[in-house]
């Protein structure tokens, strides 16, 4: 069974920075970031396949968030930067173990296998 647990989330002013980790129990490949609303349907906003070094965003994230991995702790990172109150949301993290995920689907949520519990990130103005 693969574990996945993510850590990280908070309360921030916005302009505010959070980093959120993503810890799993095997090594994968495909890692992604995906976050839900109250009352809007869950979002793909960063991943990234390892085989070959892509990276994805979502519009709304790009060029203030930052998804990075530790092959060797078999964790992967979303560094948050000039937060909204429009990121407020429940971030789950989610891996895909095999060596061919569905890397040309990167932000969606059907290439992942295994999610975490998830993690509240609250951005007041």
């Amino acid at each position: 069974q693969v574990h996945v647990v993510e850590s990280g989330g908070g309360s921030v002013l916005a302009g505010g920075s959070l980093m959120l980790s993503c810890a799993a129990s095997d090594s994968s490949y495909c890692m992604g970031w995906f976050r839900q609303a109250p009352g809007k349907e869950r979002e793909g906003i960063a991943a990234l396949y390892t085989g070959r070094a892509l990276t994805a965003y979502s519009d709304s994230v790009k060029g203030r968030f930052t998804i990075s991995h530790d092959n060797t702790k078999k964790t992967h990172y979303l560094q948050m930067n000039t937060l909204t109150p429009e990121d407020t949301a429940m971030y789950y993290c989610a891996i895909d173990i095999r060596v061919g995920c569905n890397y040309w689907g990167l932000l969606s949520a059907t290439t992942y296998k295994y999610w975490g519990q998830g993690t509240q990130v609250t951005v007041s103005s």
